[in-house]
């Protein structure tokens, strides 16, 4: 992919809801509603090991505790959805020094409710965006979608050189609470999930952020079956199984695959940001990847203070690596998702700051044509 056009993937913009729940609440929400589980002992130091400090929901826990049927949980998911996205969109947008007009497609993801048209069409007719606006929902990639919406954006960028990309990821994992499901995973995942509403946008010309470079994706056959949705009158029940911690042990080879393909080393690399489903994933990639715990720090610090955040996990982290000061220019990092599937989705590309004088520069070399002065 040397040579070809690419896209700089600039800053996210982030927002949480404002209900929140401590690990210590969760556990005494576990000891009561489970009292007298058979296994309740080994759940509660699962929820432990998680590391996840806080979370964010979308409901008072009251509330989310309760589960007044599909029909209503999805109407909380359209009317949060529809309050909550816009600010995010906007604040997105005004990072990429972009207007919804500059838009030519946007990519929104989410596994955590429905709608048909998606929250796209309503996006353009609420906020601006050109009729002509291209719309890719992605509702059942889980939490790879956030690294696969990275890369379908970097694809039509790649195609469409001259166009601007927005991502959306809306996540309200409490609004998939299912109070009679008590295996082990499932009471686990009580203790995991948080909300979140993430956007970015991925600038075909232009823009400081991380350069995409490459991207690819690696499905681990005969997996399909160890995280997934069950789809029944209550809703989605998500199921979990007891080998998806271990996964990496099978996707950081992918991972140092993508890396080698484009040239670079893991060792030399200088930024990662990964989808942190839980802690084992990042102690494992340190482990099979020889990386010091130090590179999976901003991935870390999402898990700890906001919980697995499905999609947005890898928006956030990169947030926090902005809020860092960003990235030396041309300092090399790696983006991935990891979701149902089993399925990866992995960028690798180099930081670049905006200097309009050098990109007005470098398009004068392009074309042969003076444009300054």
């Amino acid at each position: 992919m040397r040579g070809e056009p690419m896209a700089t993937l600039c800053r996210p913009a982030i927002a949480v809801p404002e209900h929140v729940i401590t690990m210590q609440q969760t556990l005494e929400l576990a000891r009561e509603t489970h009292y007298g589980h058979p296994k309740r002992d080994l759940v509660l130091r699962l929820i432990r090991n998680t590391g996840v400090q806080t979370r964010h929901l979308v409901q008072p826990i009251e509330e989310t505790l309760k589960h007044p049927g599909f029909e209503l949980r999805n109407q909380v998911y359209e009317a949060e959805a529809k309050t909550r996205v816009p600010e995010v969109v906007l604040e997105a947008l005004a990072n990429a020094e972009t207007a919804p007009a500059d838009i030519d497609l946007i990519v929104y993801v989410s596994c955590t409710g429905f709608m048909m048209p998606s929250l796209t069409a309503w996006l353009i007719n609420t906020l601006g965006f050109r009729p002509e606006t291209r719309q890719l929902p992605i509702a059942q990639l889980g939490c790879a979608a956030g690294g696969a919406a990275i890369n379908r954006a970097h694809d039509f960028c790649r195609a469409y050189p001259d166009s601007n990309v927005l991502i959306v990821s809306c996540e309200f994992c409490s609004l998939c609470y299912q109070p009679t499901d008590i295996g082990v995973g499932s009471l686990l995942s009580n203790g995991l999930f948080g909300d979140a509403i993430s956007a970015a946008v991925v600038r075909g010309q232009g823009g400081t952020g991380m350069k995409l470079e490459r991207n690819g994706s690696h499905l681990v056959p005969d997996t399909e079956d160890w995280i997934s949705y069950a789809v029944r009158d209550t809703g989605f029940h998500f199921l979990l199984d007891k080998r998806v911690p271990g996964t990496m042990e099978m996707l950081a080879p992918v991972l140092k695959d993508l890396v080698d393909l484009h040239g670079w080393s893991v060792p030399d690399m200088d930024f990662f940001i990964v989808h942190a489903g839980g802690p084992r994933i990042l102690d494992d990639l340190c482990h099979f990847l020889d990386l010091p715990m130090e590179m999976f720090r901003y991935s870390r610090a999402t898990l700890t203070e906001r919980g697995n955040i499905a999609s947005s996990v890898v928006f956030d982290a990169l947030a926090r690596l902005f809020d860092d000061g960003g990235a030396a220019e041309s300092a090399q990092g790696l983006i991935a998702g990891f979701g149902p599937g089993i399925t990866a989705e992995v960028a690798v590309g180099s930081w670049a700051n905006h200097d309009p004088d050098r990109e007005l520069a470098d398009l004068e070399l392009t074309t042969g044509v003076a444009l300054s002065g």
